[in-house]
């Protein structure tokens, strides 16, 4: 187990870096309100020394959103209360009824006089039709197509068909930022049933809803999510933004403390990987993992099994069918090194399990819209929120619990007589891990 870092915890507020002395106090502060004051000191430590160029910001407010229809409606509710600028990046906005329900409240605002931009991947958006993007733009609306599957269409310098915009995130006004693993689509309209449903071998989507989180944030650390959506279309070549209010100056909204994470394929280390895996690394009670697509590659395998090996409570809640079968069997292949080293996995039933969140130690979370896949580290454009507060990670722990009561138990000595023919799709699918 390696000591604590002894470098200063460093801050930021609304007026950018807080001093020696406001940072001794606020670490005193949370020592007196957090009842498990030491394990938050130390992963706030780690935190700080994994990635110290994305600030650990002070003063946010955080609401924890489950599934489709919850988040929906606060993200329009945010977006009816837009006054200067509303900001949109996502992999699917379908047309369909969410869709429309979207792009006509999206028109609104713009012909109110809120300036609306919205950046949508091209691969994600391959089953839209271009006039639902027209009429937005025809609107007034500001639209982006990320890395173009026509290669004559975008004005990037290179063809990138592999590099995908992975990222969820509604930004309104530079005060509010909405961020997780959900789309715009009615694939996330309904919520789970609730009910445990044993349906084995078989990975189409139930009639059931979809199992999905995000998260709605206040305060200063809006102003980093706002930062990366500005460089995505800066990156992308996109037209001129209309001058705008998108980096106002934010007063605290509450007390949480937040670090806005993004990664591109470029980037070396991936930042979003790091700073989990340094956090599973660090972990002294529990691990608690809830992820869509589950492909691990070597380095996580040894951290998780490490730290089951150590003592430390390691469960993962995964699909028990999924959208992408290559995907789903790839992750099951895997499951036997896991059980053999101590990890416990379970397996999400009467849903389609699409979360990305992990909690660590009652004081670490992360909710955003990158996998623990091949796909999300080597080639996404990805977006999470890490948030050390004991407070937050309550939310997380009840909501993982919830999970684990719709979930079946992987046993070792049951799963080692599973069927020729899931080891053959288990194998397979291990041909092509790189681009799945």
């Amino acid at each position: 187990m390696a000591t604590t870092p002894t470098q200063k915890v460093e801050f930021e507020d609304t007026r950018g870096p807080v001093s020696a002395a406001k940072g001794e106090a606020i670490l005193e502060h949370i020592e007196d309100k957090h009842g498990d004051s030491e394990a938050l000191q130390n992963h706030l430590a780690y935190e700080q020394a994994v990635n110290a160029n994305s600030p650990l910001v002070l003063g946010n407010k955080l609401k924890l959103l489950q599934n489709g229809p919850a988040t929906y409606e606060s993200m329009m509710a945010a977006i009816r209360g837009a006054k200067d600028n509303i900001n949109l990046e996502t992999f699917i906005f379908d047309d369909d009824k969410v869709g429309r329900l979207f792009s006509d409240l999206l028109l609104k605002k713009q012909a109110e006089g809120v300036q609306v931009n919205i950046i949508y991947d091209s691969i994600g958006g391959l089953s839209t039709p271009q006039e639902f993007f027209d009429r937005l733009r025809e609107g007034g609306i500001n639209v982006l197509e990320f890395n173009p599957v026509n290669p004559l269409s975008g004005k990037q310098k290179s063809w990138l068909i592999n590099n995908r915009d992975h990222r969820k995130q509604l930004i309104v006004d530079g005060r509010i930022a909405f961020t997780g693993g959900i789309n715009i689509s009615d694939t996330y309209s309904s919520a789970p049933s609730g009910k445990l449903r044993r349906k084995k071998h078989k990975e189409n989507q139930p009639k059931a809803g979809w199992r999905d989180t995000h998260i709605r944030i206040e305060g200063p650390v809006v102003a980093e999510f706002q930062k990366m959506f500005l460089e995505t279309w800066a990156r992308q070549n996109g037209e001129p933004l209309a001058a705008r209010h998108y980096l106002p100056e934010i007063k605290d909204k509450g007390d949480e403390i937040v670090r806005a994470i993004g990664s591109t394929p470029g980037d070396s280390p991936n930042l979003i990987f790091l700073t989990l895996i340094s956090a599973i690394t660090h972990a002294e009670r529990k691990v608690h993992l809830t992820i869509a697509y589950f492909a691990p590659d070597p380095q996580l395998l040894k951290a998780l099994t490490d730290a089951a090996q150590r003592g430390v409570d390691v469960k993962l809640v995964l699909p028990s069918f999924s959208d992408s079968w290559p995907i789903f069997n790839l992750g099951r292949s895997y499951y036997s090194k896991l059980l053999r080293g101590g990890v416990k996995i379970y397996e999400r039933h009467g849903s389609v399990m699409h979360a990305k969140t992990a909690c660590i130690d009652g004081v670490w979370s992360t909710i955003g819209s990158t996998n623990l896949d091949w796909r999300s580290f080597l080639h996404n454009d990805e977006i999470n929120a890490v948030i050390l507060s004991s407070n937050f990670a309550k939310q997380m722990d009840t909501m993982f619990a919830e999970d684990l009561k719709e979930s079946e138990e992987i046993v070792l000595s049951k799963w080692k007589h599973r069927s020729w023919f899931s080891r053959l799709k288990e194998r397979t699918a291990r041909i092509g891990a790189y681009w799945l």
